[in-house]
C-alpha cells in the first residue's frame, strides 16, 4: 500500500513536470534538428509541436510507475528506473502522436470507418509510421535528449528516498 501511495506524485510535481520535460524535449528536438540541417524544414512547427507534447504527455504516465518501481529502492535502481521509464514513455508517446498525424494525412484515401479494410489500414498505417518515427525521428533526441534524460532521472533519483 505504501508503494501504491509512494508512486502517486503531487499535483504541482506533474504538471511542473510535463511542462518542463516537453520543453526539454523540443529543446532536444530542436537541437537536433539545426545539427543536421540548420532548421532548414518546411514543417518546423510541426516537429516543434510533437516533440513538445510528446514529453508532455509522456511525463503523466512515466512519473506514477517510476515511482512506483523506485519506492524503497537504493539510488542506483531508482535512477535505472527513472532512466528507463521516462525513455519509454517519451518514445512511446512521441511514435503514437505521431502516427496519429501519420493517419489522419493518409486517411482520405482509407476505407469507411469501421470497416474490416479501415481497420487493416489502421493498423498498418499506424505500424508503418512508428517504424518511420523510430528511424528518422528517434535521432532528433539526440544528443540533448540523453543529457536532458541523464539529468532529470538524477535529480528525481535524489529526491525520491
Amino acid at each position: 500500500m505504501d508503494r501504491l501511495r509512494a508512486a502517486r506524485p503531487p499535483y504541482p510535481d506533474l504538471i511542473a513536470g510535463a511542462l518542463l520535460w516537453g520543453m526539454q524535449m523540443l529543446a532536444a528536438a530542436m537541437l537536433g534538428l539545426y545539427l543536421r540541417n540548420g532548421l532548414q524544414t518546411s514543417r518546423l512547427t510541426e516537429i516543434a509541436a510533437l516533440y513538445f507534447a510528446g514529453g508532455l504527455f509522456a511525463w503523466p504516465f512515466a512519473l506514477p510507475v517510476a515511482r512506483f518501481l523506485a519506492y524503497g529502492r537504493p539510488l542506483e535502481t531508482r535512477f535505472a528506473a527513472f532512466f528507463v521509464t521516462l525513455t519509454a514513455a517519451t518514445i512511446l508517446m512521441t511514435a503514437f502522436l505521431f502516427a496519429m498525424e501519420y493517419r489522419m494525412f493518409y486517411s482520405r484515401w482509407h476505407a469507411p470507418f469501421g470497416s474490416i479494410v479501415w481497420a487493416f489500414q489502421f493498423v498498418f498505417t499506424s505500424i508503418s509510421a512508428v517504424y518511420q518515427f523510430l528511424v528518422i525521428g528517434l535521432r532528433l533526441f539526440l544528443p540533448l535528449g540523453l543529457v536532458c534524460l541523464v539529468a532529470s532521472s538524477y535529480h528525481l533519483a535524489k529526491r525520491m528516498r
